[in-house]
């Protein structure tokens, strides 16, 4: 049966306390100024206050009183409550911590949970680890006064957290002012030549080293990781014309590459010849040399037979000359002392026609007996007039004599 249920039963199960037949004025559920007041009252006498049911102007008065400390206790709790939070902090693995003590240095917190006085010290929290990029580009001059254009990007991290803080007001514009005046130094320090072509890299690298002392210098706090020199472009109105003058590069290039392989083929083809050249000199020479030996030798031998019998050793060498003078001719005239007609004798035709005759008898079988007859007849005729001559020779020289 309901609490509430109308009629005549009584019923005393009011979750309010009230009283099943003792409504009165208290039907509805409890104030909450009346639940905050006894909340107070407790807490009051928890602090050692006295409670707020005393009679007559006193009683308002504790009541009042009461009421304050309770709200102070609260307020001090909160106060407490906050101090302790922002008393802990938290520096994660990369990062670090600067603390600042009345705005002046104190130290630097490395990772894991840390304590600070509130209200005090002030911490700044900066990540050490990751690496950050900043780009610059722009126009500068080079050393023979031409304009180009260079993309730079820069890798870079903070290695000192202390300096990052505290030194520079904003490193991010620092960099890039020391970026910019590290670039115009190296860009003003080359021709363009060589920042549009191979000197790239090596712009990087100058410009990484200048970069650093600049950042080192400033103690901004930083270091450089990497500097890489994206694109170096002449300005837009001459590109047409410095593409050109890139083309005619690669056409010198390539003829220099052609003309070193030409070289590399006809060098060693040359100095063989050459080596060649020199160890054939040096083999005539050898042969001159030893043929001069032997003549020497020869000469010698020869000169101590004529010692011995000058007359023959002189018309035998008579001899031997005509004869190596007259093998190699293939006319005779013969002077005969019997009258004025001199006797020629054609030993080439009859050389020539015995020849042909000895090459007519190999392929006619028939006619090879007439054929050496004929070449046998040419053969003493030639020995004929050869002791002929030599016999006339002989008388001449005696009759000289």
């Amino acid at each position: 049966m309901a609490w509430n249920e109308p009629g005549g039963n009584r019923n005393d199960n009011d979750p309010w306390g009230t009283g099943g037949g003792r409504r009165g004025n208290d039907q509805g559920p409890p104030d909450l100024d009346e639940a905050l007041k006894k909340g107070l009252d407790k807490l009051n006498k928890m602090l050692g206050g006295k409670g707020g049911k005393s009679g007559g102007s006193g009683g308002s008065t504790g009541g009042s009183s009461g009421g304050i400390g309770a709200i102070l206790a609260l307020a001090a709790i909160v106060v407490v409550g906050y101090v302790v939070f922002q008393s802990f902090y938290t520096v994660d693995e990369q990062e670090r911590a600067v603390v600042l003590r009345f705005g002046e240095y104190d130290r630097t917190e490395s990772p894991g949970l840390r304590f600070k006085v509130p209200l005090i010290d002030d911490v700044t929290k900066v990540r050490v680890t990751s690496v950050r990029t900043a780009e610059s580009t722009g126009q500068m001059l080079t050393q023979d006064e031409n304009l180009v254009s260079v993309d730079l990007q820069v890798q870079y991290r903070v290695s000192d957290a202390r300096d990052y803080v505290l030194n520079v007001r904003d490193s991010n514009q620092a960099l890039a002012f020391a970026t910019d005046s590290a670039l115009r130094h190296e860009v003003g320090s080359a021709t363009l030549d060589a920042v549009l072509t191979e000197g790239r890299v090596e712009l990087a690298v100058n410009v990484e080293q200048r970069l650093q002392n600049f950042l080192q210098d400033y103690g901004t706090g930083l270091q450089v990781v990497r500097v890489n020199v994206e694109s170096t472009q002449p300005p837009e109105p001459v590109q047409d014309a410095f593409r050109e003058v890139q083309r005619a590069r690669e056409d010198e290039q390539r003829l220099k590459e052609e003309a070193e392989t030409y070289r590399n083929k006809v060098v060693p083809e040359a100095r063989g010849q050459a080596q060649r050249m020199v160890e054939e000199a040096a083999a005539y020479k050898a042969q001159v040399v030893e043929r001069a030996d032997g003549e020497t030798a020869r000469y010698m031998d020869l000169l101590t037979v004529y010692e011995k019998a000058p007359e023959v050793t002189r018309e035998r060498m008579y001899l031997q000359a005509m004869e190596n003078v007259l093998a190699n001719s293939s006319k005779v005239l013969v002077d005969t002392k019997s009258g004025d007609n001199m006797m020629y004798l054609p030993l080439d035709r009859l050389t020539r026609q015995g020849s042909a005759n000895l090459a007519a008898g190999r392929n006619e079988s028939a006619g090879d007996a007439g054929s050496l007859t004929g070449q046998v007849d040419i053969q003493s005729l030639t020995d004929q007039v050869l002791r002929e001559l030599r016999n006339r020779q002989s008388t001449t020289t005696r009759e000289g004599r």
